[in-house]
């Protein structure tokens, strides 16, 4: 099947998914979220592809979901935001619940959205110019795919959310568990296709079970409550509506995603 903002190829039993709208920094819309459902699914039901690796065409792995997008469709209260995030959660979590590893290929930016992508792999390999964040709070947003305090301390995943911080360097993001190699930049997707390699030698049932049994221990910790009841918090944020997001959303309308960065960047600048 072609595809329209992603590429899905086939590499001796490796699937080599790649967000492919460079232009926009990977920037996830609508499309290529149903996109990346569909090639989940084509994954799933391969006999022949044992791995998945995800990596970013370009610059950057992703600016994570597509604000120019909201800037010029914005939902209106929580029946209108419920679908949308839902469809954003839940082609996110594909990554964790695919019953083949999953490992991204991380250089460049990795934010928000990109960033809770590049977290719900079973692996994250990350370039030496990765940068990872959530910035979220910084112009009224909530967070969609809560994993964070999942996977680092709570201390720190409130430092990062509540500060909206994106500028976590590869080598902080894993020092705090959340990449577990820093590469040269010209060696991540070899690596990560490697270490796809690896996996995809194991029997599939081995790995399904192997894969299953981590991810149902965190569940009996409470994992998936604990996303779901997030996305209900954040789908309440959102149709409440924020001031801030409305002022940034406004000015990236008018005057660009530049000058609405630049506005929300001033406003932390104390």
């Amino acid at each position: 099947m072609s595809f329209e903002s992603i590429t899905l190829e086939r590499r001796d039993g490796i699937a080599l998914l790649t967000l492919n709208r460079p232009e926009r920094l990977n920037a996830m819309n609508q499309a290529m979220l149903g996109e990346l459902q569909t090639a989940c699914d084509e994954v799933e039901r391969d006999p022949a592809v044992r791995a998945l690796v995800v990596t970013g065409a370009g610059k950057a792995f992703s600016a994570g979901f597509d604000l120019r997008a909201q800037a010029e469709n914005t939902p209106q209260g929580e029946d209108e935001w419920r679908p949308v995030l839902r469809k954003d959660f839940d082609t996110i979590m594909r990554f964790w619940t695919l019953s083949k590893p999953t490992v991204a290929a991380v250089r460049g930016p990795a934010l928000a959205g990109g960033c809770e992508l590049a977290l719900a792999c079973d692996l994250t390999i990350a370039g030496q110019s990765a940068v990872f964040g959530e910035p979220e709070v910084r112009f009224g947003a909530g967070i969609v795919v809560m994993l964070l305090p999942w996977l680092t301390s709570p201390k720190k995943a409130k430092e990062i959310i509540m500060l909206g911080l994106d500028d976590l360097s590869a080598e902080e993001a894993g020092m705090l568990g959340l990449v577990n190699r820093v590469v040269p930049d010209d060696a991540v997707l070899e690596a990560a296709l490697k270490a796809a390699r690896q996996m995809a030698v194991v029997d599939p049932m081995v790995m399904r079970r192997t894969k299953q049994a981590i991810n149902e221990s965190l569940d009996i910790a409470g994992l998936s409550r604990g996303l779901e009841r997030a996305l209900e918090i954040d789908t309440t944020l959102e149709g409440e509506g924020s001031g801030d997001k409305r002022a940034f959303l406004k000015l990236l309308r008018e005057d660009g995603l530049k000058a609405a960065l630049a506005w929300r960047d001033r406003r932390f600048a104390v």
